[in-house]
């Protein structure tokens, strides 16, 4: 059988090696498969005759006829009280043997060892070792400390030459946080075990069973038969068994690291593998049952330990952290709008995962404090976020590795914590760390601990330090970092619901309020049309019949001509702006290239006698009302052409853009400008930057062509330098796909 160490197993299939389910165990012991009810044999390691001292045909044959009616009866009584271990010492011939047991779905498995004659302290010799250690334990305050104190407990208490105990990482790469050694084997600490030295399988199973033996790195794997259980007709599963083989690429593993005997015993902190207790020496070394369970009873304790302080630091984090959430809603609650209200507590913001930057992205609109990705990155990042990911949460420590198109902002951005804040649209808070460059030492180059796909798997030979330094990481997050941001989430989204429920209330109210006024302006202006158009009318009657008018009378005839005819106008265009009000909208797929040729052919006639230059590119098609979008164009062109009529010549461009979200088009011109200080006042009813007397109109077109686009469920916005020229921008969302 020694054959079986030296396979070697293509890397493709070391995920499934069946290490469950070996068929084989390690030959310092014995072990034997009872029917549940009947307690007869159904198998048995081939080597149960040596070890037991007993006919070697055990198969179907009842336990009580092999070992006597006292191992029986003990058995039947175990299974009555629903314990899970059996652990006594019995007589076999000339031998003394430990037994242990445990149940399982294929029958009960006993295993059988004979105790090593050098080892005679019992369970209840070594209580008092124990007990001290244990308040050890309570006196000290970190975790680091712990594990040094049990390192040399360990080694006291099982006699290796070398404890390493170390953790796992969130990649389950191992650091060697404590080591106790007489100096045989060399020293660890500090260094770090890639995680493919220990597989996934590896470690469930580990997390599964605390407790594993290997006597000696260079034994012989014994057969159990048949190879097959009578009961199920699958491989016997042996995940709890003491002594189950191991795969033959660990063993060589031992033997390359100058470890011909081991023993693991498994730290788990709230159900979770948190790390290992791994004693290695250098010759074969056999360890009784009692010391074994004593090993694991420490291996417990430090779990508890590990775990007490792991929670007392968390509470503390959490409390600290709940009185800096606290603060910063003071703000937010009160506050018009919540994401400017963050951007400026930046530090309280920040502090809250002890982050170097922090961002909110509603929609297209983002407010950043700190240091973070440019405004059109973390839209990126948002997007990539909510597509690849979605959900309430994500969490990185490594963005740039995760995803090497955000590499460029691993500077300010390689950890990366965000909480969505809505359902409907993309709107994330994101935390932000910058990358830490830092040199990490291990025991060999990780890199040669996987092989190719190609290549058998070898276990790798050299343990010796190697340094690597790593980029595109930050320190990672906390569970306390990440439960503080995921309970601000939950503060805000209640926040913008409290608030939208208000809005709703106040929304329903204006409703109400404004198709009041509509009517009222409808009706007013509907009524004030007649009466200036009579004053036109007199006035040109006046001016036909009396001839003999004065000069000056001719003069106030012509003020109040043009003064009624403005009035008029006004009325016409406020009649305009109510009716688009109460207008419903035939939305259809709308060429804008033909719509902007038609408004050129409108204008025309205004420029026939001017020198104006038209830089036109291709439109993107819209979604919306085809008359209203052509308002809009008439209006922003015909105000591009009225305040660019002193320059010669006249430039006005034309141009659009569009994506999956929204289509943006722009017009822009070399006129007078205006002034930033006022670009809130452009899109008012009768608000103007200019005098009457220089530029004519009413000041309605650019509201006109706000309500239009809003309508639309789109924004505008407009840029401005005086004597410089202006620009205006509106977006129409792009049809959704019912």
């Amino acid at each position: 059988m020694s054959s079986v160490l030296k396979t070697q197993l293509p890397l493709d299939t070391c995920a499934q090696e069946p290490i469950r389910i070996p068929g084989t165990i390690q030959p310092h012991g014995a072990l034997i498969v009872c029917h549940p009810q009947s307690l007869t044999v159904l198998q048995a390691s081939v080597n149960c005759s040596e070890i037991l001292g007993c006919d070697a045909h055990i198969i179907d044959r009842p336990l009580r006829e092999i070992f006597g009616a006292s191992l029986a009866e003990e058995v039947r009584r175990w299974l009555d009280s629903q314990d899970i271990t059996l652990l006594r010492t019995t007589s076999s011939g000339a031998k003394t043997l430990q037994v242990l047991g445990h149940r399982t779905a294929q029958g009960i498995i006993l295993e059988f060892e004979e105790p090593p004659a050098t080892e005679n302290e019992t369970i209840g010799a070594l209580y008092p070792r124990i007990g001290r250690f244990m308040d050890q334990l309570q006196d000290l305050s970190g975790i680091q400390e712990a594990c040094a104190v049990a390192a040399r407990e360990f080694r006291r208490v099982s006699g290796f030459n070398r404890i390493l105990i170390y953790r796992f990482d969130a990649e389950w790469n191992g650091e060697v946080l404590a080591e106790d050694s007489d100096g045989v084997l060399p020293s660890y600490l500090g260094l770090r075990f890639p995680a493919s030295d220990i597989p996934a399988q590896a470690r469930e199973l580990y997390r599964t069973n605390r407790l594993r033996l290997i006597p000696d790195a260079n034994y012989t794997p014994v057969p159990v038969h048949p190879s097959a259980n009578p009961l199920d007709k699958a491989s016997l599963d042996l995940s709890l068994a003491a002594l189950r083989s191991v795969s033959p690429v660990h063993l060589q593993y031992m033997r390359n690291m100058g470890t011909l005997a081991s023993m693991s015993i498994s730290i788990l902190v709230e159900g979770r593998l948190w790390g290992l207790v791994s004693c290695h020496n250098a010759q074969p070394r056999r360890v009784n049952a009692q010391m074994r369970t004593a090993c694991d009873l420490l291996g417990t304790m430090l779990s508890h330990q590990i775990a007490s302080r792991e929670h007392s630091s968390y509470a503390a984090d959490r409390i600290r952290l709940k009185h800096l959430e606290a603060q910063l809603l003071v703000h937010l609650t009160t506050a018009e709008s919540p994401s400017r209200a963050l951007a400026s507590q930046g530090r309280l913001w920040m502090n809250l995962t002890d982050a170097a930057g922090a961002a909110v992205i509603t929609g297209n609109e983002v407010f950043a404090s700190g240091e973070t990705p440019s405004g059109d990155r973390l839209r990126s990042l948002a997007d990539w976020i909510e597509t690849q990911h979605g959900g309430d949460q994500f969490v990185t420590a490594n963005l740039g590795q995760q995803q090497p198109e955000f590499a460029d902002i691993a500077d300010v951005a390689s950890g990366v914590l965000a909480v969505s804040i809505s359902q409907l649209h993309r709107s994330f808070i994101l935390w932000f760390r910058p990358e830490v460059v830092r040199t990490v030492h291990w025991a060999g180059d990780p890199q040669k601990a996987v092989p190719s796909t190609t290549e058998p798997l070898r276990p790798r030979h050299s343990f010796a330090s190697w340094a690597e330094q790593q980029r595109l990481r930050a320190e990672p997050w906390s569970r306390a970092h990440i439960d503080a941001a995921l309970d601000f989430r939950s503060a805000m989204i209640n926040i913008v619901l409290r608030r939208a429920e208000e809005h709703a209330a106040l929304t329903s109210q204006l409703q109400r309020t404004n198709r009041e006024l509509e009517s009222f302006s409808y009706s007013i202006s509907h009524d004030l049309r007649a009466p200036f158009r009579h004053i036109v009318g007199y006035t040109q009657l006046l001016r036909d019949r009396e001839k003999n008018l004065s000069e000056k009378a001719q003069h106030y005839l012509e003020s109040i001509n043009e003064a009624a005819a403005t009035a008029g106008q006004l009325v016409d265009d406020l009649l305009s702006f109510s009716h688009l009000g109460r207008t419903s909208l035939a939305h259809g797929n709308v060429d804008m290239n033909k719509l902007l040729q038609e408004v050129l052919r409108t204008v025309e006639p205004d420029i026939r006698e001017r020198q104006v230059v038209w830089q036109l590119e291709r439109l993107p098609s819209a979604w919306g009302d085809a008359a209203m979008l052509r308002q809009a164009l008439v209006n922003l062109i015909g105000n591009a052409i009225k305040y660019s009529r002193d320059r010669t010549p006249a430039t006005i461009s034309v141009r659009g853009d569009g994506n999956e979200r929204e289509c943006i088009y722009e017009v822009r011109d070399n006129g007078v400008g205006f002034d930033m200080r006022y670009v809130h006042k452009l899109f008012g009813v009768f608000q103007r930057l200019h005098r009457m007397e220089d530029f004519e109109g009413t000041g309605i077109g650019l509201a006109l062509t706000k309500r239009i686009v809003e309508r639309h469920g789109g924004w505008i916005s407009a840029e401005g330098e005086v004597d410089r020229g202006a620009c205006f921008r509106f977006a129409i969302p792009s049809r959704k796909e019912s």
